[in-house]
């Protein structure tokens, strides 16, 4: 059974997202989306350090070469965490930027995969940037494009569109990056909210925050079954990211965007990182190789 949630960072963020730990410096990065803050959070000493990238920031992947890569409102940028100097490395070709980006990540090759959102215009889509920087749409018409993962064998890649309230899986070549054969294996049941940010354990488990539904669940690709609903004082999570020594702790961001102050008085540490150990431990993230 899990320990109790634990909120560890207390930082009221609008739209806490993109949670991935630093195997090396032992760190977790996360974003707060539309003050354009990339975060830094230290769990030795509880301290927390933001850098400003002057627009929204959908999410935050370490880089192999030092440093970070973000997908921001415009394309795929870099950011030095020492001085806080960003370059804008990538822009898919046709990209609308009222298409903001959202969540991402890296797969075991270093490519760094990330989504827009839709407006009432314009369809969101799916995109992979390359270690060469160039960038490809692989998914389109994309409502909310969310969280990410890649199975243990790195034969499939599994793919959230919120608002489908599904887990999708592709077969995945790992040589190119190339996905196919996209098919269903979890469908939300109503309660559960919005499946958003996802990650998996090394059992080959697939842990998803559910926005609108108050919990972070495990939930198994093999057979669509949920094996753990782990009910979380904020109504909505974001992402998770397994961290620590042991990678054996479940980060998870949350928001306090759109709660009024009597919703926000009925969730203690909305906006804030929560912490839980839920008896299975992670794998390491990857980094962007280019």
């Amino acid at each position: 059974m899990p320990d109790a949630v634990e909120l560890v960072l207390d930082s009221r963020s609008i739209l806490g997202e993109g949670a991935i730990w630093d195997e090396k410096n032992q760190v977790l990065y996360w974003v707060d989306i539309d003050p354009g803050l990339v975060h830094i959070y230290d769990p030795a000493t509880r301290k927390d350090r933001a850098l400003q990238v002057r627009q929204s920031v959908g999410t935050v992947v370490p880089r192999a070469s030092g440093g970070l890569m973000l997908a921001v409102r415009e394309g795929f940028m870099s950011l030095d965490i020492e001085t806080g100097k960003t370059a804008l490395v990538a822009v898919p070709q046709g990209h609308n930027t009222e298409n903001r980006f959202n969540d991402g990540k890296c797969d075991p090759a270093g490519r760094f995969w990330a989504g827009t959102m839709e407006t009432p215009t314009s369809k969101g889509a799916l995109f992979r940037l390359d270690r060469d920087l160039s960038v490809h749409k692989m998914v389109d018409n994309v409502a909310i494009s969310n969280g990410l993962a890649w199975s243990l064998d790195k034969k499939t890649m599994y793919y959230i569109d919120s608002m489908t309230r599904k887990i999708d899986a592709f077969d995945y070549d790992l040589m190119t990056g190339a996905i196919s054969n996209r098919r269903t294996v979890v469908s939300v049941p109503e309660g559960y909210g919005l499946p958003d940010g996802m990650t998996m354990d090394a059992e080959g488990k697939l842990w998803v925050a559910h926005w609108d539904g108050w919990c972070v669940c495990r939930w198994d690709p093999a057979t669509g079954k949920l094996m753990q609903n782990v009910r979380l004082p904020v109504a909505r999570p974001t992402s998770c990211a397994f961290g620590g020594p042991a990678l054996d702790s479940l980060y998870i961001t949350s928001v306090t965007t759109e709660l009024d102050a009597a919703a926000l008085a009925k969730q203690q540490g909305a906006g804030g990182i929560f912490c839980l150990k839920p008896g299975v431990r992670g794998l390491p993230a990857f980094s962007f190789a280019g």
